[in-house]
């Protein structure tokens, strides 16, 4: 399965797209950033500018491409401190899902260190210590203390590089009075929270988020150090933080436009953030600092991973992401599963076995056995009338990987699966394509008289051999019990194949095997007629 995270940051959008893997473990498959820089300007005003919501529709837009494109079957989005506390983040956020389907949720800021520990604990090799992360974004700066079970406490303080560059950096080179004002101001926020984070105990730091990867390279560089890519795992000194700091409060934008190593886009604003990480890092007495390039994104597919471990395992069990949602919407549906894929196996069979005589193709052989599978889903509702729920959670139980159009004649097919024939005085019909009405009155045909052929819902169809000859058509059944209910229900339930083939039915039973004292096993897993004994169609 593969699945889009999007962090829609206060600086910075990021997305990675991944593909879960058994186990509980994913493969990063792309990454993407755009520095959409929606902070802005927000965060001293309280209100989200027009041009950047504007970029960051625009950043979404290209996301949504990218994720649908590579096959992501998931688009996860988490929205941070800038739209968090922007008077109009909602307008924004209904905006992003109106126009491009992809709906983000706001998560408060210990939310938010939570989704950043999950992930450093599942990328970081902790060796069993305990540790410290701190993640510095445009927004908000988050610290968070655990062991190997998770993040124990976290908090969430206004002391993003955007914010801190907006409220303190007036001057460039940064004064000596300006660094000491934002370094004061760090201090204080951070004094409610010193006590608990030096008590707590940990004995590794992990820093995350762009800021910090930034410092942490140019931490190495200014040392003379290679710097690898990635800075996974890589470990900085404290002295080395502190030279970045001591270099960036020194430096002119002009210079530091012109360093090795350093992002453009990030130059501005470089040096709030190394004045902050260095000062925390002081009031937490870190010596060492480990950088870590997964932070809330991978969070974020962590923490689905962790909640949905049952559509994940169905996932590895269905690959096909068309099967796999409609056996989660048949599921969801509580469905009475060893009838429907009896009667899929039974609908394929006869429509394998009538080729000559509807001349459909695999796209519509594949269409019917969904149908089929999902024909009885109606029940979840009300037993009367529940061919019409069917139509009805079919249309609304978003089926991934399907055409509009192919979710209708789905629906259509499993609607008249009982209760009258396809007519244009039926809106949902009617509203079909002249050619498409035709394909759905053949395969519900098919799918009405396989149903009946499991009308005691026993199983007990093994196997079917059809032989035609003119305009009429015999089906001999192969059957492990008496099949008197199913042989009575196929006259009321024959008509509308038909007329479909415009041909006659009948349906006979071979004799019931001696040693067949209990119904016939389910079908396999995959609900294929192969799974049974069926011989194909035989002209004479």
């Amino acid at each position: 399965m593969k699945i889009a995270a999007i962090d829609l940051g206060s600086n910075s959008f990021h997305m990675v797209l991944v593909e879960t893997l058994r186990g509980g473990a994913f493969r990063v498959i792309g990454t993407e950033k755009e520095m959409v820089r929606l902070g802005a300007r927000t965060l001293s005003r309280g209100k989200l500018p027009a041009s950047a919501m504007v970029r960051g529709l625009e950043a979404l837009r290209k996301y949504k491409r990218l994720a649908d494109s590579a096959g992501a079957e998931k688009i996860l989005a988490v929205a941070t401190s800038a739209i968090r506390e922007a008077t109009n983040g909602e307008d924004f956020l209904d905006q992003a899902g109106r126009e491009l389907g992809i709906w983000p949720r706001t998560v408060p800021g210990d939310e938010e260190a939570r989704l950043i520990y999950l992930a450093v604990l599942h990328s970081i090799h902790l060796e069993g210590r305990r540790a410290l992360v701190v993640d510095i974004g445009g927004g908000s700066v988050e610290l968070a203390v655990g062991g190997g079970q998770g993040m124990e406490f976290g908090v969430c303080e206004k002391l993003g590089t955007l914010r801190m560059t907006e409220e303190f950096v007036k001057s460039d080179p940064l004064s000596d009075k300006d660094e000491s004002r934002l370094v004061k101001h760090v201090q204080k926020t951070l004094a409610p929270h010193r006590a608990r984070l030096r008590s707590a105990g940990f004995e590794s730091a992990v820093g995350t988020s762009g800021t910090i990867l930034a410092v942490g390279a140019l931490a190495l560089r200014k040392a003379g150090q290679p710097v690898p890519e990635p800075l996974h795992h890589v470990v900085v000194t404290a002295e080395q933080i502190h030279a970045v700091r001591k270099w960036a409060v020194s430096t002119d934008l002009k210079g530091r436009l012109k360093t090795e190593g350093l992002d453009e886009s990030r130059a501005d604003i470089i040096v709030a953030g190394a004045v902050v990480l260095d000062t925390i890092l002081q009031e937490t007495a870190v010596r060492e600092l480990t950088l870590c390039q997964w932070a809330l994104r991978e969070g974020i597919i962590l923490d689905y991973m962790h909640g949905h471990r049952r559509s994940l395992a169905r996932a590895e069990a269905y690959p096909d992401v068309r099967r796999r949602s409609v056996v989660s919407l048949a599921e969801r549906s509580q469905w009475h599963e060893k009838h429907a894929r009896k009667v899929a196996e039974l609908s394929l069979a006869l429509f394998d076995a009538t080729v000559a005589q509807h001349r459909l193709d695999t796209d519509d052989r594949a269409l019917l056995e969904y149908a089929a599978l999902l024909h009885d889903i109606g029940h979840h509702i009300a037993y009367t009338n529940h061919h019409n729920h069917t139509y009805y959670l079919i249309k609304n139980g978003e089926l991934r990987g399907f055409t509009p159009l192919e979710v209708e004649k789905i629906a259509n097919i499993a609607r008249y699966h009982r209760r009258g024939r396809p007519r244009k005085k039926h809106p949902q019909f009617a509203a079909l394509p002249r050619e498409e009405r035709r394909k759905v009155a053949v395969m519900a045909g098919h799918l009405r008289l396989a149903d009946a052929l499991d009308r005691s819902h026993r199983q007990i169809v093994r196997g079917l051999e059809v032989s035609a000859r003119a305009r009429r058509l015999r089906i001999r059944l192969d059957v492990t019990a008496d099949p008197s209910l199913e042989v009575w229900a196929v006259p009321r339930r024959a008509e509308l194949l038909e007329r479909a083939l415009d041909v006659t039915i009948a349906v006979e039973a071979g004799e019931v095997p001696e040693t067949a004292a209990v119904p016939s096993a389910p079908a396999a897993a995959s609900g294929v007629a192969s799974s049974v004994a069926i011989a194909g169609a035989r002209e004479s």
